[in-house]
């Protein structure tokens, strides 16, 4: 049988976040840097995205990460995200399933029982310590990049809500920080639904009310994910709180990632009287060590820590190739239900 195009994936998770990672039919693509390159996927290559997560192939509460040849010589290998519908500059999830894809499939030589790495994410470099044992990547730490505080305590007009108090941080996306219980919400599974339609409808009042810039790449813009917290508590381990991030068009996060979890301690670091009046730039000082936890103890709402350590693992499951017939081609947009809403326990799904 002749393909018109044939590209291997290898199919992973984290805490049942489905992050599938490229790992052949896809050459380099042009770009200075791995953002120049992200640039380039979204504007020249975006039948990407187009084939591998719209239906009957992919799916809403996907994403895909495009390996890539670091540009810097200080990364082992680079990658692209890619979204259901936009590209991200970094994402906890995906870096972690990238790096168990990489290393269980012999891209980078694994090595027991530590193995140490750079990845070049478009919003710079990450490095990663992965614990291995008997060819498996059991678990994934990473330093995130420097994350910062646009706003604290600022005021979001929100229709059906009125004005509602926002922080907004940056931790590789932009987030727009909202406290759960000031809207009434437990953060439990009954509340899915209506937090993904609430959640939406801050964001976009927010991304427009409360323009952001990255003040060293200003390509990085635009509020585009809501999270809402928790209250904290005390715990022998020092203070947790849970959290849940709605990501667009419509879901809420399985695994919240790394990049909400690192804008949430940003902002608890910047609320501190001794730092209220520090620069709002990032600074290496500002990273985040993560560390995801294994998705058999994961009940699907994240567990920001007093601490900026979290526990964590990828996991392969499954390494099919995606092809595509010249005499069958595929349309810009397959047919599909118009958002997921969010997801609870085992992957039960609501449907607005």
């Amino acid at each position: 049988m002749r393909f018109s195009r044939m590209i291997n994936v290898v199919g992973a998770h984290a805490c049942g976040e489905l992050n599938e990672v490229i790992t052949g039919g896809v050459r380099d693509v042009p770009g200075k840097t791995m953002f120049e390159k992200m640039q380039y996927v979204e504007k020249h290559a975006d039948y990407l995205r187009q084939f591998l997560l719209n239906e009957p192939r992919g799916k809403v509460n996907q994403c895909v990460n495009l390996v890539l040849p670091p540009t810097t010589p200080e990364a082992d290998a680079g990658f692209v995200i890619i979204e259901a519908d936009y590209y991200v500059p970094m994402s906890g999830t995906n870096t972690i399933c990238t790096v168990t894809a990489l290393l269980e499939t012999g891209m980078i030589p694994m090595q027991e029982p530590v193995t140490k790495l750079t990845l070049e994410a478009p919003a710079g470099l990450v490095p990663v310590t992965a614990e291995c044992r008997d060819g498996k990547c059991v678990s994934v730490t990473f330093d995130n990049v420097p994350g910062f505080v646009f706003v604290l305590d600022g005021q979001v007009d929100v229709p059906g809500l009125g004005s509602i108090k926002v922080d907004v941080a940056y931790g590789g996306m932009i987030y727009c920080l909202v406290d759960a219980e000031s809207l009434g919400f437990k953060l439990n599974n009954s509340e899915v639904a209506k937090l993904v339609e609430v959640g939406e409808r801050i964001k976009r009042a927010a991304a427009v009310q409360i323009p952001c810039v990255h003040p060293e790449n200003p390509d990085i813009h635009t509020i585009n994910q809501t999270l809402f917290a928790g209250p904290l508590h005390t715990t022998p381990d020092g203070k947790r709180s849970r959290n849940t991030v709605i990501v667009s068009p419509g879901r809420h996060d399985r695994s919240p990632c790394g990049t909400g979890t690192s804008a949430r301690m940003a902002v608890a670091a910047r609320a501190r009287p001794a730092r209220r009046g520090r620069d709002l730039r990032p600074r290496e000082s500002d990273r985040h060590r993560v560390h995801r936890s294994h998705p058999g103890n994961h009940d699907g709402w994240g567990q920001a820590r007093g601490s900026p350590h979290h526990h964590g693992q990828g996991l392969d499951h499954r390494l099919p190739s995606i092809c595509a017939r010249p005499d069958r081609p595929i349309p810009p947009r397959f047919p599909r239900w118009r958002h997921m809403a969010g997801f609870g326990l085992r992957g039960r799904a609501w449907r607005r």
